[in-house]
């Protein structure tokens, strides 16, 4: 059994099957111009700003995922996360960059 205090870091596959699955909250804390140009489908922006309002409305007992540019940061947040109650906490090995690589038809493009 996996300490609960460990943060499970997920390949674009793995994180591909869970967002498409549909099953899990999907967290973008890249800055808010970069969510805006393009993010992940169905994902949510989360900053400083509004990180309290999202962790009061958000099910912490079904899996989120966060994603930051290259997945370094993300680690950061999902440790974050999983110190503030939710239950199975991801954060994608090499973030957007990554995901839009292998997964283009899956990500959000800016609204003109």
């Amino acid at each position: 059994m996996s300490n609960p205090e460990e943060l499970e870091q997920i390949d674009v596959h793995k994180a591909k099957a869970l967002i498409e699955g549909g099953k899990v909250q999907t967290v973008d804390i890249r800055d808010a111009m970069a969510f805006h140009e393009a993010h992940i489908s169905h994902a949510i922006s989360v900053s400083d700003n509004n990180v309290e309002d999202f962790m009061a409305s958000a099910d912490k007992e079904k899996p989120l995922i966060c994603y930051c540019y290259h997945g370094i940061s993300s680690q950061g947040a999902a440790q974050y996360f999983k110190e503030h109650g939710f239950k199975e906490v991801y954060s994608i090995i090499g973030g957007f960059e990554e995901f839009q690589k292998s997964y283009p038809a899956l990500i959000q493009p800016a609204r003109g």
